[in-house]
């Protein structure tokens, strides 16, 4: 067998195939992730993430609605981070993002970030490779993937008001029916 044969056969692309993911155990109280939710977001981890209980870091219930009180909470997380949306239409939506959020003036982060969205069904938007556009913070806002003036998900520094838009670095649907949505909650977990 060749050497690319071998590769070939060795390849097996992420969520091709069904794994028995055991549903993480959580640490803190969510008000939108249900069993579903996270089994299916189990599928789409990245190996450093994977095994590890899911831990509250931030929640707009119990923490304010605001982008700086999210840095704050962040400060000293070295996980992968799961930021989860639920709007005022009940849509779950959200990203994954391969390091702790905060304030840069220039995208951070690398291709294990991604986009999901839950409505009307599981979709997933990995890194397309076009850009390294993932993940960009302000105390006005906070960008997850970008591109010709567009945001996969964007959120105001109130956590009051986002937007998300088919962008480059995802290729991705809006993640909400509306371009524009206004958040009922905003959760952030960590992988410990």
């Amino acid at each position: 067998m060749s050497t690319d044969e071998y590769r070939k056969a060795s390849f097996i692309p992420s969520g091709s195939f069904d794994l028995d993911f055991p549903i993480p155990d959580l640490i803190g109280t969510t008000e939108i992730l249900t069993e579903e939710h996270r089994e299916k977001l189990c599928g789409h981890l990245p190996a450093r993430a994977e095994g590890y209980s899911w831990s509250l870091a931030f929640s707009t219930s119990q923490h304010g609605f605001s982008l700086n009180s999210l840095y704050r909470k962040m400060q000293r997380l070295e996980s992968p981070v799961l930021v989860v949306i639920e709007d005022t239409e009940h849509n779950v939506f959200g990203a994954l993002t391969s390091c702790s959020l905060h304030a840069s003036d220039h995208f951070y982060g690398t291709g294990e970030s991604l986009l999901f969205k839950f409505n009307p069904s599981f979709k997933v938007f990995h890194w397309t490779g076009e850009n390294l556009y993932f993940i960009k913070g302000n105390p006005e806002s906070l960008s997850i993937g970008a591109g010709d003036g567009k945001f996969g998900l964007w959120l105001d520094g109130d956590l009051n008001q986002g937007r998300s838009q088919r962008c480059s670095t995802y290729a991705n649907e809006p993640l909400a029916p509306e371009e524009d949505f206004v958040i009922k909650t905003l959760e952030c977990w960590a992988f410990v």
